[in-house]
């Protein structure tokens, strides 16, 4: 499958020939660094004089630099903390950058798209804002965590966002403009004005569905239907990878948590105004799966960030399968611990614990576990907020409307893994809010350890300690079960045991 064609999983590209920058020709010297296969086949067919992005991996940022500078091309931004600076440049000058001294990868813009096709009560997160308690004391609802939500954008005026003094729920609202020409400088992830709403795109209010799913506040619609996110107390950071839907917005976007979750609204900022960031909600990828590529920008990022406390979530993907071949999302399937690919539940609308996968989610490829989801949670008809005029909310098929006179349908019901995620992502801000000590790779092991085992799909086998599966893998999250895990219960040793996923660990 070409690994060229990406999306935003609720959502879904030169004058030098292709096998030369695959591999370096014998006699080089210097050694030629590998060239990622997308870029190779978009320089294939580039003019001579046409430029393009790349990411010029570096042992280091200054050999990244210094590649950059020599070759001539023009400096979009830089990724310090992995050694990346992303560049514009022609197809000769990327060459030449092959052999610069310190040059290990070089990487292509691929495009990306959302994952959509789009229930608190079988997940049994709405059980665990109501009963367990907090480290803090506070109802376990994600109170004191943020989440980081990489997609469209949001509209932080919408009514789910908005907590009972009258405040937002978004506390940072960003975009991610590094590859507009106009731009002047390198810091390409910018904050924009509180209210701004910046989920207007071509794919406008996907963004905002999945933020509602993640932290939607109780709210009442004007039908008496009772709706809530899977956080309800939890703080979103939103970052908008604007209208061009190419990774190196959304790989921005990663790098951006990576240098500021500690603070994500400024060192000035109190933590109890703007909580740190612990967990990325990600529901964007490539149509088809693709293979997991351990060199690129987006696994060095997310491998950082698992480092530094902070857990990552990826939609599984909205391509179906029967276990013949891998679909999955390839970010997902990286072995790191606290590292998530999240396929979608269909609870049939009943809030039942045994429903089934969703019939689009992704499969893993039977005989590569390494391919397989992490766990399962719902995704389909998941109603949450969406202005109805927005080119995403305009798909659902049950426009809702809000609590106040002018919130006109401003609630619709859409399908897919973008909407399974922030289920996950939700889930992991009431575990961190039960154990702020824990790392990433314990958050897993607790989700893993005590999801439960619905039957529906392929058998269970055992790998890497737990049982999974190809289409639906540890099964379908507890939110209750997971929080005791961490909290002293008796599952917390066993919980804690793991220190990467149920995947094996590639090479």
């Amino acid at each position: 499958m070409n690994p060229s064609s990406r999306r935003l999983l609720g959502v879904v590209s030169g004058a030098v020939v292709a096998g030369a920058l695959l591999a370096a020709p014998a006699h080089a010297d210097p050694p030629h660094a590998p060239v990622q296969e997308f870029l190779a086949d978009q320089l294939a067919g580039l003019g001579a004089a046409a430029p393009t992005t790349v990411m010029v991996h570096g042992t280091d940022i200054a050999a990244a630099r210094a590649a950059v500078e020599a070759t001539g091309m023009r400096l979009v931004t830089e990724y310090e903390r992995i050694g990346v600076a992303v560049a514009s440049g022609t197809a000769d000058q990327i060459e030449a950058a092959r052999s610069r001294p310190g040059v290990t990868y070089l990487e292509g813009n691929t495009p990306i798209e959302f994952a959509q096709e789009t229930s608190h009560v079988a997940t049994r997160g709405a059980e665990a804002a109501a009963t367990p308690t907090g480290a803090d004391g506070g109802a376990l609802d994600g109170r004191g965590v943020s989440v980081a939500v990489i997609d469209s954008g949001i509209d932080p005026t919408h009514p789910y966002f908005r907590n009972r003094d009258g405040s937002s729920a978004v506390v940072a609202n960003l975009e991610s403009l590094c590859l507009l020409e106009a731009a002047t400088t390198t810091d390409c992830v910018v904050p924009v004005p509180g209210p701004v709403d910046t989920d207007t795109l071509s794919v406008g209010g996907h963004g905002t569905h999945v933020s509602g799913i993640v932290a939607g506040r109780p709210t009442t619609l004007a039908d008496g239907g009772q709706v809530q996110g899977a956080a309800p107390g939890a703080s979103v950071v939103s970052i908008s990878t604007g209208a061009v839907l190419l990774v190196v917005g959304a790989d921005s976007a990663l790098n951006w948590v990576l240098e500021n979750h500690h603070a994500p609204c400024g060192a000035g900022v109190p933590a109890d105004v703007c909580p740190p960031i612990k967990v990325t909600n990600n529901s964007y990828g490539p149509t088809g799966g693709g293979a997991f590529d351990p060199d690129s920008a987006t696994v060095k990022l997310q491998r950082a960030l698992a480092a530094e406390g902070v857990v990552t979530v990826w939609a599984a993907g909205n391509d179906g399968g029967d276990g013949s071949a891998s679909l999955t999302n390839p970010p997902g399937q990286d072995p790191t611990g606290g590292i998530l690919s999240v396929a979608s539940y269909y609870d049939r609308d009943t809030g039942t614990r045994d429903g089934v996968v969703s019939e689009y989610s992704s499969r893993g490829a039977a005989a590569d576990p390494s391919t397989w989801p992490d766990l399962s949670a719902p995704g389909e008809d998941i109603t949450s907020s969406c202005r109805p005029y927005l080119p995403i909310c305009a798909t659902g098929l049950d426009v809702r409307n809000g609590p106040g006179l002018l919130d006109v349908g401003t609630f619709n019901t859409i399908s897919g893994t973008s909407m399974a995620a922030p289920h996950i992502a939700g889930i992991v801000a009431q575990l961190f809010q039960a154990d702020p000590t824990a790392t990433p790779a314990e958050i897993e092991a607790a989700l893993k350890l005590t999801a439960h085992r619905y039957t529906d799909g392929a058998a269970y086998q055992t790998v890497g300690g737990y049982p999974t599966s190809f289409d639906k893998g540890t099964g379908l999250v507890d939110a209750v079960a997971a929080a005791q895990a961490l909290s002293g219960a008796p599952e917390r040793s066993q919980g804690r045991r793991p220190a990467t996923t149920g995947r094996p660990t590639r090479p």
